[in-house]
């Protein structure tokens, strides 16, 4: 056996065992969470140290528990999924509508400061959360936004445009310039061709923009304590979830579950939308 023929399956072999070992400490605490969450709570406070349900344990009282409305005796997560899902989907719209035109105009436009646009974008985040928290909540409650998804909405965008920018940027510089010279030449004007040459070329990283948006605003939880706090009815998912672990009367196997809710999400919107977030679409594009 040749030298490289040794490497090669020895860092076949490593590889291998590095994925399992990852996949391990990803999957492991989320299995358990899940089995936790279908464990009716006698059985867990009998024998706490067994991870396996049996099919005559198995119960989903706990999912309805969660989902259930306060006034049912529930705890409401069935609202706060739809304002969570309210306030990520207006931050996703918002935040891309903001920097899909300043990510092409950094990409394509020439104007002065345009190499160190992409510092200043990231600047943003040298200020810890706590810092602009105050700040952000005196002005909007002088707008009469406390207390409102809109309001919390437009506080994810001003976090996530920076980043959504840069991200954006950096795709748009691979799209070949013959293509938009292309769409040009056939009388398209410039909002033409964004619209239909390269936001479709585009489309993988829009999915992974979005996506990053998405889940900054589904699981923060600090601006969504300070503005919505006072108004049970407008929590999210991530306050909903923090009152079920600081109530000493919840049981754990319903904590369990109201993370399974706030976890599967975000999860099932990556899965289906992986093969956008890999694919090329430019591959090929200057060939014609």
């Amino acid at each position: 056996m040749t030298r490289a023929r040794f490497e090669e399956r020895l860092f076949g072999a490593l590889r291998l065992v590095v994925i399992a070992f990852l996949a391990v400490i990803v999957l492991f605490p989320f299995c358990y969470m899940v089995l936790l969450s279908v464990k009716p709570i006698d059985r867990l406070l009998l024998d706490p140290g067994r991870l396996w349900v049996d099919a005559s344990e198995f119960t989903l009282d706990t999912y309805r528990d969660v989902l259930r409305s306060v006034d049912d005796g529930g705890q409401g997560f069935l609202l706060f999924l739809r304002n969570s899902a309210l306030v990520s989907l207006g931050a996703l719209a918002l935040s891309l509508a903001a920097a899909v035109p300043g990510a092409y105009a950094a990409a394509r436009l020439r104007f002065f400061g345009r190499r160190q646009i992409s510092t200043l974008f990231f600047a943003v985040y040298l200020f810890p959360a706590t810092l602009l928290a105050v700040p952000l909540f005196v002005m909007f409650a002088k707008m009469g936004l406390q207390g409102s998804l809109v309001g919390l909405a437009i506080v994810y965008v001003a976090q996530t445009v920076p980043v959504s920018v840069y991200m954006l940027r950096n795709y748009f510089a691979t799209i070949p310039v013959s293509v938009e010279e292309a769409a040009a030449l056939d009388g398209c004007s410039r909002l033409r061709t964004i619209w239909s040459v390269v936001l479709p070329l585009a489309a993988p990283s829009l999915m992974a923009t979005g996506l990053y948006v998405f889940m900054i605003a589904w699981n923060e939880f600090l601006f969504a304590l300070l503005f919505l706090a006072a108004d049970p009815s407008r929590w999210t998912v991530p306050l909903g979830l923090q009152q079920l672990s600081g109530g000493i009367e919840v049981p754990k196997t319903v904590l369990m579950a109201g993370s399974v809710v706030l976890t599967v999400p975000v999860v099932a919107l990556f899965y289906a939308v992986q093969r956008m977030l890999t694919e090329g679409l430019t591959t090929g594009a200057d060939k014609g």
